[in-house]
């Protein structure tokens, strides 16, 4: 049996993940920089959801990702979970990550199974991010949203799940040297607060106390 495959996972995602979306974040876009937080803390974070979506495949368990399109204004060609900003006529986190995943990619919420949640995530631009991490029934199709989205693409779990490929990068934002995680793959620049959760996973699932 591989540490990868879907009845593994499952077995180790019970009393790791979270039942329910944590209320307050535990992760940030800041804690490679604590010196240089770029929100203050007195203003309140955006709540968010995204769903971290395993595919089961004969080898093992993939996770599927977005690439953005490279003229949006924001995060422009950036790797992405599907997701977005909890909308006032969302029932809860869970109905949020169903209804983007949903938009983004035409996956429809009846080939979603939620497993749980990782830590909530805050990100620099202030939004406070519940993870559901969820599995992927089979005879799913894909659409991709042609408006945001470019492209949806699958990665192996195996290697997002190994801590040799989580690298410390950095770049220079405002005068001052920021690190965030990033994971390349086949030409594909995982990074930021989407290497951020994918961590997470791995800190929650897989890493060895």
């Amino acid at each position: 049996m591989s540490l990868f495959d879907e009845r593994e996972f499952r077995a180790r995602a019970t009393g790791r993940l979270h039942a329910a979306a944590p209320p307050v974040h535990g992760l940030s876009d800041d804690d490679l920089n604590p010196a240089l937080r770029m929100i203050p803390a007195d203003v309140p974070p955006k709540p968010a959801a995204v769903l971290v979506p395993l595919v089961p495949r004969g080898d093992g368990l993939n996770l599927l990702l977005t690439e953005r399109q490279p003229h949006l204004r924001r995060h422009a060609g950036q790797i992405a979970f599907p997701g977005g900003r909890i909308d006032d006529t969302d029932r809860d986190a869970v109905a949020a990550a169903l209804r983007e995943t949903e938009e983004e990619t035409g996956i429809a919420p009846a080939f979603v199974e939620p497993i749980g949640f990782l830590d909530a995530y805050l990100t620099s631009t202030n939004y406070r991010v519940a993870p559901l991490v969820a599995m992927l029934r089979p005879g799913f199709t894909v659409t991709p949203q042609e408006a945001e989205v470019k492209d949806v693409f699958e990665v192996p779990l195996g290697f997002l799940m190994d801590p040799a490929h989580h690298q410390r990068h950095a770049r220079d934002w405002q005068g001052q040297t920021r690190y965030y995680y990033a994971m390349p793959w086949q030409g594909r620049y995982i990074w930021g607060a989407t290497a951020g959760m994918i961590r997470n996973l791995y800190r929650l699932m897989y890493e060895t106390p």
